[in-house]
């Protein structure tokens, strides 16, 4: 496993990074209103890929902070737009990463208001639910319906076929390279193109029309995870400036699951490591891993849990199926309110432990996954965030990717 990078900075919180894959050292675009106002005080930044994940807590909390009033609410808002930041940091420009922060704390907000105007409105009924709301659920569906159907017939008929075969007809890519006298990895590199261009489709049939060439052309760059392109239309700048790009940023950046394959457990004692460690075995035997790979998995939950129950008192682990491409994996995580980490660097030394456990703690657990990423700070809490990959069809984990 490739070693990360550990910054801190005096008042900042400490993270451990995984080392970008190559070396970048693109500037920030810095033009926009939106970043200036979430970035009061801070001038030119040039951030790397690290140093933009170092800096990207506090731009994101004063985002958050001029928003919202109550901290309680903000700090969730803040963890959440951390997570789907994290989750999505593979397939973004590092240009990208603080202009997409950005726009998703800022959308995280509005869905907070939202929400809030929606049960103020409600709040009078004693029965919320009624004929007209299961009707409207179903008007709901049928648009839904009628969106994919559209968005399949934008697709080439090549793409269509492929994707309909893998989809729907549960054919794995060796039997359709088999059928169209291609190569697995060639119709693997067609479903995710496909994919990522159905997505933004469907998108664009339930939102309307860009407002310009470029707007499609970027969002079919994010999709895709094509970093290169993202980089040729200087996505971070055009996310700042364009709304109905930044409102569609979300849902194309956000592969985690439906509410049904995700699970949430609090963490205060003992026995709630024991919950964590086997609703974590039966997500990851949903996903397709190995009995080996489940107690490995299980073996990383009970370490992180362990942790919050010994040095948080109270926390939160998060369980999420997830899927890229053609691998199915299992997003884990951990959140707590804790005293926070004062020294992250001795933390991850690997057999560094201050109770009487199996000695893995973070670094063990960090070894067991193919994902890892921590963010600290004193007095805060710390929120960890990991990831183990399962290639489909086979029981290896991608032991390839970068951590």
């Amino acid at each position: 496993m490739s070693s990360g990078l550990y910054r801190a900075r005096p008042g900042h919180s400490m993270q451990y990074l995984r080392r970008p894959r190559c070396s970048v050292a693109d500037k920030v675009p810095m033009c926009s209103s939106a970043l200036d106002e979430a970035t009061s005080g801070v001038s030119d930044m040039a951030l790397s890929a690290d140093d933009a994940l170092v800096d990207v807590t506090d731009i994101v909390r004063r985002v958050v902070a001029s928003r919202i009033g109550d901290r309680s609410t903000g700090e969730e808002i803040v963890q959440e737009t951390l997570t789907r930041v994290l989750t999505a940091r593979r397939r973004l420009d590092d240009a990208a990463l603080v202009p997409y922060a950005v726009v998703t704390a800022r959308n995280l907000v509005a869905s907070h208001w939202r929400q809030l105007d929606t049960k103020r409105r409600h709040e009078h009924r004693l029965l919320v639910r009624d004929v007209s709301e299961q009707v409207e659920d179903q008007i709901v569906l049928r648009e839904e319906t009628d969106a994919i159907r559209a968005a399949l017939e934008r697709l080439s008929p090549d793409e269509r076929d492929v994707l309909i075969a893998h989809e729907v007809g549960r054919q794995n890519t060796q039997t359709i390279a088999d059928d169209v006298g291609s190569t697995p990895r060639a119709v693997a590199a067609q479903l995710h193109r496909a994919r990522a261009k159905l997505r933004v489709e469907y998108l664009l049939e339930m939102h309307g029309p860009p407002p310009s060439p470029r707007c499609h052309a970027m969002l079919r760059a994010l999709s895709a995870g094509d970093q290169r392109r993202q980089r040729e239309l200087d996505t971070g700048y055009h996310l700042l400036e364009c709304d109905f790009c930044a409102d569609l940023s979300g849902p194309l950046m956000d592969r985690r699951s439906k509410p049904h394959d995700e699970a949430h457990v609090r963490i205060r004692l003992d026995a709630d490591i024991v919950t964590a460690r086997q609703i974590g075995r039966e997500f990851a035997l949903r996903a397709g891993f190995s009995d080996t790979d489940c107690t490995v998995i299980a073996t990383a939950i009970s370490e992180i849990s362990r942790n919050i129950v010994r040095f948080a008192r109270r926390g939160e682990i998060t369980l999420t199926l997830v899927s890229e491409d053609n691998d199915s994996g299992l997003l884990i995580v951990a959140r707590d309110s804790g005293p926070g980490i004062v020294d992250i660097d001795q933390a991850m030394t690997v057999g560094y432990t201050t109770y009487g456990g199996q000695g893995l703690g973070l670094p063990g657990s960090r070894r067991l996954m193919d994902e890892f990423d921590i963010t600290s700070e004193p007095g805060r809490g710390t929120t960890v965030t990991m990831t183990k990959w399962r290639r489909n069809g086979a029981n290896a984990t991608r032991n390839d990717r970068p951590r």
